[in-house]
């Protein structure tokens, strides 16, 4: 069973989107470089954070995120995002009315269940959960493996959190990867047990 990753960008006061639930300058990093990061063209980084960052997107099989964030990107448009083969939504709602049932997305209740779902489509790979108030409670609920941030020099000072919503304490191990790119320091954390 592969392991699982909360990943975002923040700001170096925490924060993964202002008050108005709007990223701002957090993902400047993957427009700013010279380097593809996907087919798409859209994306381009440093050559230091495409050594970091492609690596690890090349292991995920499935992304964890809330309905709001599904909502927001209008569910990609019923494809998953950066070559991700399934997307667990977690939420209290059904799918949207019309939506394709034939489209690699799930519809889940509840973060053990969207983990549990999620691991069985991953298989060995990757499942990542977006940071925010699902990731939080995915933390809370001692479920993450590894913590992964891309801390981007902006403060918010308020705003969405990176853990959400987070009312204890949880121990990471010191840092063992620290990558330096352009506007970007690459951070990754094991969670303590």
């Amino acid at each position: 069973m592969g392991k699982v990753v909360m990943y975002s960008s923040v700001s170096v006061d925490g924060f993964i989107a202002d008050g108005n639930d709007q990223p701002g300058p957090l993902f400047d990093w993957l427009t700013s470089g010279d380097v593809p990061l996907d087919s798409s063209g859209a994306l381009k980084v440093s050559q230091t954070s495409y050594d970091y960052t492609r690596p690890y997107w090349d292991q995920i099989g499935v992304t964890i995120v809330g309905r709001h964030v599904f909502d927001m990107t209008d569910g990609w448009g019923g494809e998953p995002p950066s070559g991700i083969d399934h997307v667990v939504v977690v939420t209290h709602r059904p799918a949207p009315e019309g939506w394709d049932p034939e489209t690699p997305f799930h519809f889940v209740d509840g973060v053990e269940a969207a983990v549990a779902e999620a691991q069985e489509l991953a298989g060995d790979r990757i499942v990542e959960v977006a940071a925010g108030d699902v990731g939080g409670q995915v933390l809370a609920a001692g479920l993450v493996d590894e913590v992964r941030m891309d801390v981007v020099p902006v403060v918010f000072g308020s705003g969405k959190r990176y853990f959400g919503p987070v009312y204890a304490q949880h121990l990471l191990a010191d840092p063992d990867v620290v990558v330096q790119g352009t506007r970007v320091l690459h951070l990754r954390y094991r969670v303590r047990r």
